[in-house]
This record gives structure tokens, sequence and C-alpha cells, in this order.
């Protein structure tokens, strides 16, 4: 038995693309795992306050040092950490916004990427290396882009810093087993879009039945 964590990062609501196939990904998943347990987390509709001073201090404090003020600022983020560890699968939706993520899930990024929880780092190692970890986890991430082109090889291919950032971010936390699932062309009009999501639907089915 596996538990799932649900995250929703657009701020639309039926009108998001991303939240209609996240939520089919999810309700094929239980059919094909009715025993796996699900958490589910909004972050486009209940944004995730930005880190700010005091935050900081308290994330590079000890919990011995903690003054009110500080374990108050950090308790949203040690929560999400604790919701984000327990989970075995992550199925996400992420939009593209300009390029890249939107600003409400770079919040949700920077509580959770925190040293000592998800990524360790010891300041007197000689290689200096950050150590993952958030092992044997995996990821599917759901994406609505408004254009096409943004794969390797793609006319858009270098303004592309939404899948890269992921890949490199959560694999900085030990989480490297990532699939992206496409929704484009969201401007072109509703055939083209109705083929795009037809070709996520057809992904989805399959990657739930393997």
């Amino acid at each position: 038995m596996a538990h799932l964590l649900h995250i929703d990062a657009s701020p639309r609501g039926e009108r998001s693309h991303s939240r209609r196939m996240t939520r089919e990904f999810v309700q094929q998943w239980q059919q094909h795992h009715p025993n796996d347990t699900i958490a589910y987390r909004d972050v486009g509709r209940n944004p995730i306050p930005h880190v700010d001073e005091t935050w900081i201090a308290a994330a590079f404090s000890s919990p011995e040092q903690y003054t009110p003020q500080l374990q108050e600022a950090i308790r949203l983020s040690d929560q999400l950490v604790d919701e984000f560890l327990a989970a075995d699968i992550y199925v996400i939706g992420v939009p593209m916004y300009n390029f890249s993520v939107p600003s409400g899930f770079k919040a949700y990024i920077d509580q959770i990427v925190r040293i000592g929880r998800t990524v360790d780092f010891e300041p007197n190692d000689a290689a200096h290396v950050y150590k993952p970890l958030v092992l044997g986890k995996k990821m599917f991430v759901i994406e609505a882009r408004g254009d096409s082109g943004f794969e390797p090889g793609g006319r858009y291919e270098k303004m592309n810093h939404h899948d890269p950032y992921l890949r490199a971010v959560f694999g900085f936390i030990g989480i490297t087993d990532i699939t992206f699932i496409h929704i484009e062309k969201s401007e072109y009009g509703e055939n083209k879009l109705a083929e795009s999501i037809a070709k996520a639907h057809h992904k989805i089915t399959e990657l739930v039945a393997a």
C-alpha cells in the first residue's frame, strides 16, 4: 500500500486544465490501487506564504533555540515537510506561467526544501556536497501550457524554465524519478487543445495501468 500526495498549483478553478487532469489521474489511480491512501494540498487557491526573515532565522536554528516567534514562523513549513515526506508518490498539477512555475508553487517549494529536513549539508565536509534526504519516491507532473515547442529540440526549448527547474529542484532533494504529462495549445482554439488533452488522457491511462 502506497501513500499519494495530490497537489494543485493552478489558481484557476474548473477552467484549469491541469486540475482537471490531476483529478482524472487520481481517480484512475484509486481504481487500480483501491488500498492506497491519498492526501490533497491546493496551493493554487490556498496560497502558501513566501519565506521571510523570521522564517529564515528559524530554518537555520535548532528547535531548542526557537522563540515563540520563530516557532510560529516555521510551523506551516514543518507541516508541509511532514506531509511531503509521508508520501511515496506525488501527482502535481503545475501550469507554465511566463516560461516557469507559478509564484505560488515556488513559495511551496521554498517551504519544503530545507536543510536538515529534505536535504543535508555539512559545512565541515571536505567535499562540500549536499545530500538528498527524500529518496525512493515517484513524481508525476501534469503541466498545462498555452503553446507547444518547449520540448528538447523545439523552437521554445531555451525558454522552458519549467520542466528543467522542477527536475533540478526535486532532484536536489532526491526525487529523480519524474514523469511529465503536458497539455498544450490552449491558445490555439478548442480543436488543437482537445487533441492535446486526448493525448494527455491516453498517457495517464497508460502510466496508471503500468
